[in-house]
């Protein structure tokens, strides 16, 4: 499992729920322990936060951050967040779709580091393990079907690889079969 460890703190951090549960897979599989699958998903989505938190914090004064800061309910948002942060920093980890962008308005808000960091911490606890463990709860129902999987995926790989080089094949030996103008 050369690569497997890296890419579930990436993946958990970039793209979230789907490699948190195929963490919670790779753990009932025995590939991985439990505990190093959580704690990978929630370091991982931690990390992430951490880093646009930091990045929106140190560039407030920066162009982008200020026209953005400018546009109509901004303002009205951060506020709702200085308001209400310890309801609504755990509650973006859950909620799709504005996670990614979450963290940038705390960032720019008056809320604390240290209250961001407690706050979204707690969050990313929460979630890594919610989510680990449904993928560790499939397991069982998933174990049965993974090596036909495996065996699908292969097929599915080597057809979307042999498609577009039949198609340019084909492609090329018709456009040299046309006369040019």
């Amino acid at each position: 499992m050369r690569f497997g460890l890296p890419a579930l703190f990436v993946g958990a951090g970039v793209e979230g729920e789907p490699f948190a549960i195929a963490g919670g897979l790779l753990a009932h599989r025995a590939i991985v322990p439990l505990w190093a699958a959580v704690l990978l998903a929630v370091a991982g989505a931690f990390a992430i936060d951490l880093f646009w938190f930091t990045l929106a914090r140190r560039a407030r004064a920066h162009r982008w951050v200020q026209a953005a800061s400018r546009r109509p309910g901004f303002a009205k948002s951060t506020a709702m967040i200085e308001r209400h942060a310890v309801i609504a920093i755990p509650l973006f980890r859950f909620a799709y779709g504005i996670r990614a962008v979450a963290p940038v308005a705390v960032g720019v808000s008056r809320v604390s580091t240290c209250r961001f960091v407690l706050l979204d911490l707690a969050a990313a606890a929460a979630w890594g393990t919610v989510f680990t463990l449904i993928g560790y709860g499939f397991g069982a129902t998933l174990s049965p079907w993974i090596g036909h999987l495996a065996i699908f995926g292969g097929l599915l790989g080597a057809v979307l690889l042999i498609v577009p080089i039949v198609d340019l094949a084909r492609h090329r030996s018709g456009s040299a079969s046309q006369p040019h103008d």
